[in-house]
This record gives structure tokens, C-alpha cells and sequence, in this order.
């Protein structure tokens, strides 16, 4: 199975198509509010969505479905990445409930070698994220640096120093 793509192997225009899909939970939900100190009602008190919102129920906060799709689409675009350098144009198009299910597919827009640093390039993509109806609920760019397939070759585990001993021994 293939984790990440040397710059090379990214053409404009290319889509991924990530998978699996994630039906979000409201423990999910939940969890990621309490991690992240997001306690706004919209997405953690039943009552006050059913009788102060537009949704008349609780909603998924965004940045947990953002967070999905980036971690989604890990394996296609950024598993070979020397570092994420950007996401811009964040955008959350419509709710996600709770017992929806979040699907990603990112589209490469740019390829460009390093003019500095011949083993490596950047990769913009653009990642849009739907439910189980099709509804284009998020959407982001993000840029990536990723390797040159003919820069410096992996490290193999001979390359590697000894681990380390526990201390103590």
C-alpha cells in the first residue's frame, strides 16, 4: 500500500479520492470540543440547539470535520511530507450533524520543484469534503512540501543509528 507520493508522482489535475468515509458521532463531537475548550451550546447542549437555532439540533463543529478530511487524506497527499506549510481558504459550506458521514476527495492544483533544493518540491491540492447526500459541506487548500523521488534516497534501517538504551542499563 502506498503512504504519501514523492513529487513526482503528483500531476495537475489529479484527484484522489480518500478513503474510508467517517460517520461522526456526538461522542466525537464531544471529545474534540472538550480537547480543543470549544464549549459553545450550538455543538455540546441539545435543549438550547433545539430551541435557540436555525438547525433545531446540534452541530458538528467545523474544525473537527476539517481536521477529518486532513487526516483523511494523509495516505494520498502529505504521508512523504517534509512539512505542511499552508492551508488557506477554509471554508464551511453547510452543517454536519451528528450521524452524518464525511467524505474527502482532494484535486492537486500546483507542482513545483524547489529552484533551491533539488530533493524536494511543494504541492498545493484542494480538498472538498461531502456527506452521505452529496452536500459539499467544507473545503480547504493546503500547500505541502513534499520529497523528490530522485533526491536523497530513504534511509533504510541499516543507515540508522543503534536505538538508544533505556537508562539504567
Amino acid at each position: 500500500m502506498q503512504y504519501g507520493r514523492y513529487l513526482e508522482e503528483f500531476q495537475v489535475g489529479a484527484t484522489y479520492r480518500h478513503w474510508p468515509g467517517k460517520t461522526i458521532t456526538e461522542a466525537d463531537d464531544h471529545l474534540f470540543c472538550a480537547l480543543t475548550l470549544n464549549h459553545h451550546p450550538l455543538h455540546t447542549d441539545a435543549a438550547y440547539a433545539a430551541e435557540r437555532t436555525q438547525f433545531g439540533r446540534n452541530v458538528v463543529v467545523g474544525n473537527l470535520v476539517y481536521s477529518l478530511a486532513l487526516g483523511m487524506s494523509v495516505a494520498d497527499i502529505s504521508g512523504k511530507a517534509i512539512a505542511n506549510l499552508e492551508v488557506d481558504q477554509l471554508r464551511h459550506l453547510a452543517p454536519t450533524f451528528h450521524g452524518d458521514t464525511v467524505y474527502a476527495e482532494s484535486t492537486v492544483l500546483s507542482v513545483t520543484p524547489s529552484a533551491s533544493k533539488p530533493d524536494r518540491g511543494v504541492v498545493v491540492v484542494e480538498t472538498r469534503v461531502r456527506n452521505q447526500r452529496d452536500e459539499l459541506v467544507c473545503s480547504f487548500r493546503r500547500t505541502v512540501m513534499v520529497p523528490s523521488e530522485h533526491g536523497h534516497p530513504d534511509l533504510q534501517p541499516a543507515d540508522l543509528p543503534p536505538p538508544v538504551p533505556p537508562v539504567g542499563e
